[in-house]
């Protein structure tokens, strides 16, 4: 029985877990979610890389089943993520669990790429790595116990991982984790994973290719012989042909004429039993000739099926795209386009690896297709040498269809199978829907549904608001990408307690705070303004301690 530790740990870091995370490392939860999905194969390639030797498979196995280890983390995350006691055990975790998975620098560096990729803060991104990280010692620690806990159990285990890290690891979080290229390190590590293995199973047999030097086999030393054997058969052969030739002129010359006029008739029984041998051998070494020629000659069976790319764009711009290739370059040579292309965080992308699947001829005309992946309502779905436009990519009046056709040239069929009017109406559904939800007065309302307070004297956003400003974030960046943005002021409040000035003061560094964490996460800087109003306004009783926190508030106003 095997399990696959990728999916584990996707379902301990649940989206409560994850939106509870994301608020103390100030990101977005779907950021945080995009983030785990690349540390995780990641994390599991740089385990099977120390399992693949002796040594490495012990300390890994020592580190998974020390005291450290919590093998109940997947029942215990919810609890620990809600309290800042339980939070600050589980990075102390992480970080006594990373120096077993691979070396400092190492995950430093490889946070920096999925960084890059995701467009997450490498320090949020190597906080995520380690409770990564932990997650999977802790369901390793808990696979382990419950069937033996024997070290051979290891590398066997993490060699099942294989198709996961081969779907999602790319070269350059490989190459941070010191692995070298994907193709490189994959091709050989599973043979090394089981030679570890057999030999922790059954330690008297120990398997040379996978712990030494190769060395000269028992078998070798016959070659020379059976040459030599070879070369002493001839020798003898021609000897006896040579005896036998010999003996038939002598008799020529010895016999009567009659002798001689029959002569031709008779038949040297040496000679020609040295002839049939040598025709014999030649014969047969013409044979294995032709065989070998007709098999490196035999065709080589060619993927049968056509590779295929769809995608659909949200009426934000962002593309959600599924296709299927032939191999894990051309998947990671798709990713890569797209994010230097279009932005790591701005599109979605399900790509599957079937070696059975013709090499993508459209890859060559991506960048053609790029600007009707950022066009709100296109589909588009490409199969071998055949493009077909829908939605607003069939509109005839945008020209879609002539350009591809001019883009693509001869030998593709490029069709539309949706009508412009359809589509034309589809688009105005979806930007009046933009539209409704994208009315400043009512995000204002929606934004001060959910109370932002803060603690006495302080202008530090609370934990407890970063996820509701996460999500306010991503929906005023996508009114602004729809080109509805949304104009608010940020007003900060303060109870009545302290000198006014200083209440001031204080009051517009809480709105100042609010602002800064949605610019940086991604809402337009000229669109939201600050302003302090001190103890102006309250909505609570200044006598109480619950009215004076109420008090201590942000409100959102509608810009004109």
């Amino acid at each position: 029985m095997s399990i696959n530790l990728n999916q584990l740990v996707q379902g301990a870091l649940t989206e409560s877990v994850l939106q509870h995370i994301a608020g103390r490392i100030g990101c977005a939860p779907e950021s945080a979610r995009r983030v785990v999905s690349l540390c995780g194969p990641a994390l599991i390639g740089a385990m099977m890389n120390k399992a693949s030797s002796l040594e490495g498979t012990r300390n890994l196995f020592a580190a998974i089943m020390s005291p450290a280890t919590n093998a109940q983390i997947a029942d215990e995350l919810p609890h620990f993520v809600v309290q800042d006691d339980g939070f600050r055990t589980l990075i102390d975790t992480s970080a006594k669990t990373d120096h077993a998975i691979a070396s400092h620098d190492s995950l430093n560096m490889l946070a920096e790429r999925i960084s890059e990729y995701t467009g997450v803060a490498a320090s949020a991104t190597r906080t995520l790595g380690g409770v990564v990280g932990a997650t999977l010692f802790g369901m390793l620690k808990r696979y382990l116990t419950q069937h033996s806990g024997h070290p051979a159990q290891l590398p066997t285990l993490l060699g099942h991982q294989l198709p996961v890290v081969r779907a999602n690891m790319t070269d350059s979080f490989a190459q941070a984790l010191g692995l070298g290229s994907v193709g490189a390190f994959l091709a050989g590590v599973a043979s090394r994973l089981k030679a570890v293995s057999a030999h922790l199973e059954h330690p008297s047999t120990h398997e040379a290719a996978a712990f030494s030097q190769p060395v000269e086999t028992p078998a070798a030393p016959e070659q020379p012989a059976k040459e030599h054997a070879r070369k002493k058969k001839w020798w003898w052969i021609a000897l006896a042909a040579a005896l036998a030739l010999l003996a038939v002129l002598l008799g020529r010359g010895c016999s009567t004429e009659t002798e001689q006029d029959a002569a031709p008739a008779a038949k040297p029984d040496a000679a020609s039993d040295a002839i049939s041998t040598a025709a014999a051998d030649s014969n047969a070494a013409a044979a294995s000739a032709s065989v070998a020629s007709d098999q490196a000659s035999a065709p080589v069976a060619l993927p049968g099926k056509d590779s295929t790319m769809s995608f659909v764009v949200d009426a934000s711009g962002v593309p959600t795209l599924t296709a299927t290739v032939n191999s894990e370059a051309e998947r990671r040579q798709l990713i890569d386009t797209l994010a230097a292309k279009l932005g790591a965080d701005k599109f979605h992308a399900d790509i599957t690896v079937d070696p059975d699947t013709k090499p993508a001829a459209w890859m060559a005309k991506l960048d053609g297709l790029l600007p009707v992946m950022t066009l709100p309502g296109a589909k588009v779905r490409v199969t071998g040498e055949t493009v077909d436009l829908a939605g607003r990519a069939a509109d005839a009046t945008l020209g879609w269809l002539d350009k591809l056709k001019a883009l693509f040239g001869d030998g593709w069929t490029i069709g539309a199978s949706e009508s412009a009017p359809v589509a034309a109406r589809t688009l105005a559904a979806s930007d009046a829907q933009a539209g409704a939800a994208c009315a400043a007065a009512d995000v204002a309302k929606q934004l001060n549904a959910r109370p932002i307070n803060f603690g006495f004297a302080s202008n530090a956003v609370p934990r407890a608001a970063l996820a509701e400003l996460a999500n306010a974030a991503k929906s005023l960046k996508e009114c602004g990408a729809a080109g509805q943005p949304v104009k608010l002021q940020i007003g900060g409040f303060t109870d009545s307690t302290g000198n006014p000035a200083a209440n001031l003061y204080i009051s517009k560094k809480r709105a100042e705070a609010v602002r800064t964490y949605l610019v940086q996460h991604g809402v337009p800087a000229n669109t939201l303004s600050v302003e302090g109003f001190g103890d102006a306004h309250p909505i609570g009783d200044n006598a109480t301690p619950a009215g004076r926190a109420a008090n201590r508030r942000i409100e959102f106003k509608e810009l004109s």
